[in-house]
Protein backbone atom coordinates (compact mmCIF):
# COMPACT_ATOMS: atom_id res chain seq x y z
CA UNK A 1 0.00 0.00 0.00
CA UNK A 2 2.66 2.62 0.89
CA UNK A 3 4.27 1.64 -2.57
CA UNK A 4 1.28 2.28 -4.14
CA UNK A 5 0.79 5.69 -2.65
CA UNK A 6 4.20 6.66 -3.39
CA UNK A 7 3.86 6.14 -6.55
CA UNK A 8 0.80 7.82 -6.72
CA UNK A 9 2.12 10.83 -5.29
CA UNK A 10 4.84 10.81 -7.58
CA UNK A 11 2.50 10.82 -10.49
CA UNK A 12 0.71 13.62 -9.13
CA UNK A 13 3.50 15.77 -8.86
CA UNK A 14 4.75 14.78 -12.00
CA UNK A 15 1.49 15.86 -13.80
CA UNK A 16 1.42 18.73 -12.37
CA UNK A 17 3.74 20.47 -13.97
CA UNK A 18 2.58 19.57 -17.22
CA UNK A 19 -0.47 21.10 -18.69
CA UNK A 20 -2.02 19.30 -21.79
CA UNK A 21 -3.98 20.76 -24.58
CA UNK A 22 -6.34 18.50 -26.43
CA UNK A 23 -7.17 20.11 -29.78
CA UNK A 24 -10.14 18.98 -31.75
CA UNK A 25 -9.79 19.61 -35.78
CA UNK A 26 -12.40 22.10 -36.69
CA UNK A 27 -14.41 20.06 -39.13
CA UNK A 28 -15.47 22.93 -41.90
CA UNK A 29 -11.66 23.28 -42.35
CA UNK A 30 -10.15 20.10 -41.98
CA UNK A 31 -10.25 16.95 -44.82
CA UNK A 32 -9.41 13.84 -45.22
CA UNK A 33 -8.26 12.59 -48.51
CA UNK A 34 -7.12 9.64 -50.36
CA UNK A 35 -6.18 9.09 -54.01
CA UNK A 36 -5.83 5.43 -56.13
CA UNK A 37 -4.77 4.61 -59.50
CA UNK A 38 -7.43 3.43 -61.72
CA UNK A 39 -6.33 1.25 -64.49
CA UNK A 40 -2.63 2.27 -64.09
CA UNK A 41 -3.89 5.52 -66.23
CA UNK A 42 -5.89 7.85 -63.98
CA UNK A 43 -5.76 9.13 -60.43
CA UNK A 44 -9.37 8.54 -58.54
CA UNK A 45 -9.63 10.98 -55.34
CA UNK A 46 -12.03 10.36 -52.38
CA UNK A 47 -12.59 11.87 -49.07
CA UNK A 48 -14.00 10.75 -45.43
CA UNK A 49 -16.07 13.38 -44.60
CA UNK A 50 -17.42 11.89 -41.15
CA UNK A 51 -14.04 12.16 -38.54
CA UNK A 52 -12.86 13.56 -35.59
CA UNK A 53 -9.10 13.97 -34.63
CA UNK A 54 -7.62 14.86 -31.16
CA UNK A 55 -4.25 16.53 -30.80
CA UNK A 56 -3.10 16.22 -27.22
CA UNK A 57 0.23 18.15 -25.94
CA UNK A 58 1.96 19.92 -23.48
CA UNK A 59 4.42 21.51 -25.81
CA UNK A 60 3.50 24.47 -27.31
CA UNK A 61 5.53 23.31 -30.55
CA UNK A 62 3.57 20.12 -30.62
CA UNK A 63 6.82 18.17 -30.31
CA UNK A 64 5.43 15.55 -27.67
CA UNK A 65 2.14 15.55 -29.51
CA UNK A 66 -0.29 12.28 -29.36
CA UNK A 67 -2.43 12.15 -32.37
CA UNK A 68 -6.14 10.22 -32.65
CA UNK A 69 -8.43 9.84 -35.28
CA UNK A 70 -11.67 8.25 -35.99
CA UNK A 71 -13.20 7.66 -39.19
CA UNK A 72 -16.93 6.71 -40.11
CA UNK A 73 -16.44 4.29 -43.03
CA UNK A 74 -19.85 5.23 -44.09
CA UNK A 75 -19.12 8.63 -44.78
CA UNK A 76 -16.77 7.65 -47.95
CA UNK A 77 -17.15 9.94 -50.96
CA UNK A 78 -15.71 9.93 -54.07
CA UNK A 79 -18.81 11.95 -55.99
CA UNK A 80 -20.07 9.08 -58.11
CA UNK A 81 -22.72 7.53 -55.14
CA UNK A 82 -22.34 3.82 -57.15
CA UNK A 83 -18.62 4.12 -56.67
CA UNK A 84 -19.42 4.67 -53.01
CA UNK A 85 -21.80 2.06 -52.10
CA UNK A 86 -19.74 -0.42 -53.93
CA UNK A 87 -16.94 0.68 -52.07
CA UNK A 88 -18.51 0.90 -48.74
CA UNK A 89 -20.00 -2.70 -49.77
CA UNK A 90 -17.89 -6.08 -48.52
CA UNK A 91 -15.90 -6.10 -51.61
CA UNK A 92 -13.71 -3.30 -49.80
CA UNK A 93 -14.15 -1.63 -46.69
CA UNK A 94 -17.79 -3.65 -45.26
CA UNK A 95 -18.95 -0.21 -43.57
CA UNK A 96 -21.53 -2.78 -42.27
CA UNK A 97 -19.11 -5.22 -40.13
CA UNK A 98 -16.27 -2.33 -39.71
CA UNK A 99 -17.85 0.86 -39.19
CA UNK A 100 -14.73 2.67 -38.17
CA UNK A 101 -10.87 3.69 -39.07
CA UNK A 102 -8.88 4.33 -36.42
CA UNK A 103 -5.34 5.82 -36.11
CA UNK A 104 -3.28 6.44 -32.84
CA UNK A 105 -0.06 7.52 -32.87
CA UNK A 106 3.36 5.85 -30.86
CA UNK A 107 5.88 8.41 -32.21
CA UNK A 108 6.51 12.09 -33.48
CA UNK A 109 10.08 11.89 -34.58
CA UNK A 110 11.31 15.66 -35.92
CA UNK A 111 13.00 15.51 -39.32
CA UNK A 112 13.67 19.40 -39.58
CA UNK A 113 11.86 22.67 -38.16
CA UNK A 114 8.15 21.78 -38.36
CA UNK A 115 8.48 18.34 -40.11
CA UNK A 116 8.02 15.23 -38.27
CA UNK A 117 7.54 11.39 -38.89
CA UNK A 118 4.07 10.22 -37.75
CA UNK A 119 4.12 6.54 -36.90
CA UNK A 120 1.10 5.08 -35.01
CA UNK A 121 -1.57 1.89 -35.33
CA UNK A 122 -3.97 1.97 -37.91
CA UNK A 123 -6.74 0.17 -37.79
CA UNK A 124 -9.06 -0.63 -40.79
CA UNK A 125 -10.89 -3.32 -42.05
CA UNK A 126 -10.48 -5.09 -38.61
CA UNK A 127 -6.93 -5.23 -39.12
CA UNK A 128 -4.33 -2.92 -37.26
CA UNK A 129 -1.04 -2.31 -38.72
CA UNK A 130 1.76 0.26 -37.74
CA UNK A 131 2.23 3.14 -40.24
CA UNK A 132 4.28 6.08 -40.77
CA UNK A 133 3.47 9.49 -42.34
CA UNK A 134 5.29 12.57 -43.21
CA UNK A 135 3.14 15.35 -40.75
CA UNK A 136 3.87 18.88 -41.27
CA UNK A 137 3.29 21.53 -38.09
CA UNK A 138 2.03 24.85 -39.97
CA UNK A 139 2.03 26.71 -37.09
CA UNK A 140 -0.57 28.67 -34.56
CA UNK A 141 -2.24 31.66 -34.43
CA UNK A 142 -5.21 33.71 -33.20
CA UNK A 143 -8.44 33.17 -35.25
CA UNK A 144 -9.26 36.72 -36.58
CA UNK A 145 -12.74 35.71 -36.70
CA UNK A 146 -13.36 33.99 -33.75
CA UNK A 147 -10.53 35.05 -31.50
CA UNK A 148 -9.59 31.35 -30.64
CA UNK A 149 -6.09 30.16 -30.76
CA UNK A 150 -6.08 27.83 -33.91
CA UNK A 151 -3.01 25.60 -35.32
CA UNK A 152 -2.84 23.46 -38.46
CA UNK A 153 -1.38 20.37 -39.73
CA UNK A 154 -0.84 18.34 -43.00
CA UNK A 155 -0.59 14.66 -43.28
CA UNK A 156 1.04 13.10 -46.48
CA UNK A 157 2.20 9.78 -47.03
CA UNK A 158 0.85 6.10 -48.59
CA UNK A 159 -0.67 2.74 -46.93
CA UNK A 160 -0.96 -0.40 -49.18
CA UNK A 161 -4.56 -1.43 -49.13
CA UNK A 162 -3.76 -5.28 -49.78
CA UNK A 163 -2.20 -4.61 -45.73
CA UNK A 164 -5.79 -4.59 -44.76
CA UNK A 165 -7.77 -6.65 -47.52
CA UNK A 166 -8.90 -3.83 -48.79
CA UNK A 167 -10.42 -4.84 -52.29
CA UNK A 168 -8.79 -8.13 -53.25
CA UNK A 169 -10.53 -8.78 -55.58
CA UNK A 170 -9.52 -5.98 -57.60
CA UNK A 171 -6.04 -5.91 -58.04
CA UNK A 172 -3.54 -3.96 -60.09
CA UNK A 173 -3.59 -2.86 -62.75
CA UNK A 174 -7.75 -2.38 -62.29
CA UNK A 175 -6.76 -0.67 -58.76
CA UNK A 176 -3.25 0.03 -57.50
CA UNK A 177 -2.21 -1.20 -54.09
CA UNK A 178 -0.88 2.23 -53.09
CA UNK A 179 -3.33 4.49 -51.64
CA UNK A 180 -2.07 8.02 -50.97
CA UNK A 181 -3.51 9.60 -48.00
CA UNK A 182 -3.71 13.51 -47.76
CA UNK A 183 -4.90 15.07 -44.91
CA UNK A 184 -5.31 19.42 -44.15
CA UNK A 185 -6.79 20.07 -40.56
CA UNK A 186 -7.17 23.18 -38.50
CA UNK A 187 -7.15 22.67 -34.50
CA UNK A 188 -8.96 24.46 -31.45
CA UNK A 189 -8.29 23.89 -28.10
CA UNK A 190 -11.58 22.11 -26.58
Amino acid sequence: MKKLTIILSAFLVLTAFATFDAWKNDKPHSQLGFTVTHLGIADISGTFNDFDVTVTSSKPDFSDAVFELTTNVASIDTRVEPRNKHLKSADFFDAEKYPTITFKSTSLKEESKDKYKLTGNLTMHGITKPVTMDLKYRGTIENPMTKVRTTGFQLTGSINRMDFSIGSKFPPPMLSDEVVIKADGEFVVK
